[in-house]
């Protein structure tokens, strides 16, 4: 099964158009701007998550390390 491949790191993760710009930053991998934080934002653009998933398994997933206050 043939995937397409990633467009240029300049353009963003398609995350970015439903985040507040202040929920967004750099894809911990590649550097894309990326919904990173927030409610719902991951530290890895979505190019980046499904290679990790390739190379770990389908229950690679994001765990938050924040504390509540």
């Amino acid at each position: 099964m043939a995937s397409t491949p990633p467009p240029p790191i300049s353009e963003p993760d398609p995350s970015t158009f439903t985040a507040s710009s202040s929920h967004v930053g750099p894809c911990s991998g590649c550097q894309r701007a990326t919904h990173k934080y927030g409610s719902g934002g991951l530290p890895l653009c979505q190019w980046c998550l499904t290679t990790a998933r390739d190379n770990w398994g389908p229950a690679v997933h994001f765990t938050s390390t924040r504390t509540q206050r």
